[in-house]
């Protein structure tokens, strides 16, 4: 597991009910709309076939797709935010660009307007000389 600087996944919290969690996982691959094809025998995330893994996989398609919200990682309690990248394997768990680049858009996004600052004082320095 890999930490990444404001990445964050959605995970199924350990202590969750096992009836909880297959509630949560069936919502989240059916009227959700996750893609849980992976999840399927011989998917690249069928591996191992336990309920905490799966639902992990689908918890997290759902909460990227929607925003990476506080209440899109929910699930009635079953779902947890992670800063730890919970991929295994060939199972890689996806993280959305926002997540992903916001902290490195800031910091260019800081740059270009130093940048433009400085250049428009310049330029009223020119003209006022």
């Amino acid at each position: 597991m890999t930490f990444i600087d404001g990445m964050t996944w959605c995970v199924a919290r350990p202590g969750a009910t096992q009836e909880d969690l297959q509630n949560a996982l069936d919502w989240a691959c059916g009227p959700g709309g996750a893609d849980c094809t992976p999840l399927q025998p011989g998917g690249r995330c069928y591996q191992p076939d336990t309920l905490l893994t799966h639902a992990s996989y689908a918890f997290n398609i759902f909460y990227q797709e929607n925003g990476n919200s506080d209440i899109a990682c929910n699930f009635g309690g079953a779902g947890a935010i992670v800063k730890r990248d919970p991929s295994f394997g060939s199972c890689k768990f996806l993280v959305s660009e926002t997540s992903a680049a916001s902290s490195m858009n800031l910091g260019r996004m800081r740059m270009i307007v130093v940048a433009s600052l400085i250049a428009l004082w310049l330029r009223v320095l020119q003209d006022v000389n």
